[in-house]
C-alpha cells in the first residue's frame, strides 16, 4: 500500500512539474489590439543628397496628418525620414513615430514605391510604452495616403 501511495504521489508531482514546464516554455500569451489610421502624405519632402536625380542615399522628410480609418476626423500626426536604399527596386529604410491620443507608436522597415510593406513596431510612448508588434502599410487606391494598421500586441 506505501509504495503505491509513493507511486501515486510521484506521478502527481512529476505531473505538475511537468505542467510548470511546459508552461514557462511557451511564455505570456499575448492578445492584439488593431489600430487603423489614416496617413495623408502632403508634407513629404525628397532631399536630393548624390548624383542628380533618384539615387540611393537621398533622404525622404515628412510630418504628416492622420486620419480615422474612415478617412474623416484628424486623430493624431507623425514625423519621420527615409533613406533611399535601391532605386530599382524603388525601396527605402524609414522610422517614424506616430503621435495617438495617450501617447505614441514608433515603427521601423522598408517603404516601397510600388507596392505594400510591413513595418515593425520598436516602441513608444505613453499608453503604448512597451508597444511591440508590426504595422501593416498600405497605399490608398487613390495615391493620396496610406493606410497604416498597427497590430499592437497586448
Amino acid at each position: 500500500m506505501r509504495k503505491t501511495l509513493s507511486m501515486v504521489a510521484l506521478a502527481v508531482v512529476v505531473v505538475i512539474v511537468a505542467g510548470y514546464v511546459a508552461q514557462a516554455g511557451t511564455g505570456h500569451r499575448r492578445g492584439v489590439t488593431l489600430i487603423h489610421v489614416v496617413e495623408h502624405a502632403t508634407t513629404d519632402l525628397v532631399i536630393d543628397t548624390g548624383p542628380a536625380g533618384d539615387s540611393s542615399g537621398d533622404l525622404l522628410t515628412f510630418a504628416n496628418d492622420l486620419y480615422d480609418e474612415t478617412n474623416v476626423d484628424k486623430v493624431g500626426r507623425d514625423q519621420g525620414d527615409c533613406i533611399r536604399i535601391n532605386t530599382t527596386e524603388g525601396s527605402w529604410e524609414c522610422r517614424w513615430i506616430n503621435f495617438l491620443k495617450g501617447g505614441a507608436i514608433t515603427v521601423e522597415g522598408p517603404f516601397f514605391d510600388s507596392h505594400d510593406s510591413v513595418m515593425v513596431i520598436t516602441g513608444g510612448r505613453g499608453k503604448y510604452k512597451d508597444a511591440r508588434g508590426s504595422m501593416e502599410l498600405k497605399v490608398l487606391p487613390d495615391g493620396s495616403g496610406y493606410d497604416f494598421i498597427f497590430h499592437v500586441l497586448t
